[in-house]
């Protein structure tokens, strides 16, 4: 379950900070790179802790606010 304080992001959203597809993303989340969970409905979630990471990882700028 998601604390109150984790923030969660769509892999479109990861895509475009990344400059990749959804699809890479997913792979990413597959591959045990970052941390999703899924939905209710199914969707896929992306941490966004991990992605600041990744980002950190690759000297990457990371704006990791939803919306």
């Amino acid at each position: 379950m998601v604390g109150a304080d984790e923030t969660l992001l769509r892999p479109g959203e990861v895509a475009a900070i990344f400059g990749v597809n959804a699809k890479t993303v997913a792979r990413w989340a597959r591959d045990g790179l970052i941390r999703s969970i899924r939905t209710p409905g199914g969707h896929m979630r992306i941490y966004a802790e991990d992605v600041r990471v990744l980002a950190a990882r690759n000297d990457e700028p990371a704006d990791v606010t939803a919306g």
